[in-house]
């Protein structure tokens, strides 16, 4: 940041519900703030998608997400975001590579108690709740939602995407019955935090006990979602996708290009010439995904491990 003197425009830190997260996050915000750098820290664990887009509505240089998503519960990681939100780029991770070489051979480093950097204001802690539930209110007709009288059943696998569901489409005669909603770093019941059908049985059983009319599931940092019908099937990733890229071109009459991995199903080429609009494939993740949803404005962008993008999220 300091190199490409953006450092000003200060860091977004954030982190999901595994063991020493936030721990981790707050080492993050020292070392920011050890150099200079202004700190925007969350006070409570959050999705990585609202992380990102509260380093876009803050206007960071860039962001932080200490997680490691949907893998194992002895797992942590760290995930980059430029000041764009998305995943970082090849380039920006062979530049951050580069500078974590020369931090390890010089073996020093600068940091602030968070305690004192909050004090001086270079630490600032927020909930970041509300300008991302905010923006999606401004996206989705929760209107209707709410007042659909859905049966809706969110499986939040013990991770950070727990309550957001609830929060958004409440509030008519619309009703979400979450599970596994509580904070547990050690994702019990299941080898990882990842919304694929093998993980999703408490799920199924809920929906056939409470006649629900469908299912979402989020992974442990909420950037993968699991969909399950009426009847208890697991509806794959690949359809899932094709849904969503129906939905835009059909019922909100989008127009613009769609963007799948190419691993991605051949079903968002056949809507693409069905609906006359281009179609273009990336190599695998989201760091390919996201520049093209930029530089396209795509309408929609998708991998098949359950990652998804619209035009505005």
């Amino acid at each position: 940041m300091k190199s490409r003197e953006i450092a000003d425009n200060g860091l977004m830190v954030g982190y999901d519900t595994r063991l020493d997260s936030a721990a981790f996050a707050e080492a993050v915000a020292e070392v920011a703030a050890g150099n200079s750098i202004p700190v925007i820290l969350c006070d409570r664990p959050a999705p990585t998608p609202v992380v990102s887009y509260n380093l876009v509505r803050r206007d960071c240089a860039a962001g932080v997400v200490i997680t490691a998503s949907h893998n194992p519960y002895d797992w942590n990681g760290f995930k980059f975001k430029p000041g764009y939100g998305g995943s970082a780029s090849e380039e920006i991770i062979s530049e951050l590579e580069t500078c974590l070489n020369a931090v390890l051979a010089e073996q020093r480093y600068l940091s602030i108690p968070v305690s004192n950097a909050e004090k001086i204001g270079l630490v600032e802690r927020v909930n970041p709740e509300l300008l991302y539930l905010n923006h999606v209110a401004g996206l989705v007709d929760l209107r209707s939602i709410r007042n659909a009288g859905l049966n809706i059943i969110v499986d939040s696998m013990y991770g950070a995407g727990s309550g957001y569901i609830r929060q958004l489409v409440e509030g008519g005669t619309t009703h979400v019955t979450e599970i596994r909603n509580e904070i547990d770093p050690t994702f019990p019941g299941m080898k990882q935090p990842e919304p694929i059908d093998q993980n999703l049985e408490p799920l199924k059983e809920k929906i056939w006990e409470s006649n629900g009319d469908v299912g979402l599931a989020t992974d442990g940092d909420a950037d993968r979602l699991g969909l399950v019908d009426e009847d208890g099937n697991y509806i794959s990733t690949l359809h899932t996708f094709a849904l969503i890229c129906q939905h835009l071109l059909e019922n909100l009459g989008m127009q613009g290009t769609l963007v799948r991995s190419i691993t991605m199903t051949c079903m968002i080429n056949k809507l693409g010439d069905f609906h006359k609009v281009p179609v273009i494939d990336t190599p695998v993740g989201f760091k390919h995904l996201g520049p093209v949803m930029i530089e396209e404005d795509a309408i929609a962008a998708g991998e098949e491990s359950g990652g998804y993008g619209f035009r505005g999220h």
